[in-house]
């Protein structure tokens, strides 16, 4: 098998310091990373050694707002595999783009490399790989170019 896991699960949400404060306060959780995005804000929050949850907060989105009962609360916004090994990430990757499920742009997350894709329902989701290049800190936003991958 390539993959080793879930990476991280996307949530939306209206209130990102009350969101951020309950996993951090019950869970221990660790924001890895605080950016402002297109239209809002994200954060990367840790809430275990190999899992994140990755929390946007958009402007004038309210789907977060949307919560009816279990079952009928829609889909999730995506989910992201973890990649075993940088050498897997890209076999993955080279099998998405064959499918055409992905244009194979690879993102540059900082301390994660990502590529997204639509499987055969239309849902998109992502697989990401710890990031060789990293530098310790350092968070880029969403469309930022790997040099791995691009240059």
């Amino acid at each position: 098998m390539d993959l080793i896991g879930f990476d991280h699960v996307a949530v939306l949400t209206n209130d990102l310091d009350r969101f951020v404060a309950f996993y951090q306060e019950v869970f221990g959780a660790e924001v890895q990373s605080r950016l402002t995005i297109d239209g809002g804000q994200l954060v990367v929050l840790r809430i275990s050694p190999t899992a994140e949850l990755n929390i946007f907060q958009l402007d004038g989105n309210d789907e977060a707002s949307r919560q009816v009962p279990m079952f009928g609360r829609g889909r999730l916004d995506h989910f992201a595999f973890r990649a075993g090994s940088l050498d897997a990430f890209d076999a993955i990757r080279d099998r998405l783009i064959e499918r055409g499920c992905t244009d194979g742009f690879v993102t540059d997350f900082g301390h994660v490399l990502s590529v997204f894709f639509r499987d055969p329902e239309g849902l998109e989701a992502e697989v990401c790989v710890g990031n060789p290049d990293a530098v310790p800190g350092k968070a880029n936003p969403p469309g930022t170019p790997s040099a791995r991958h691009h240059g």
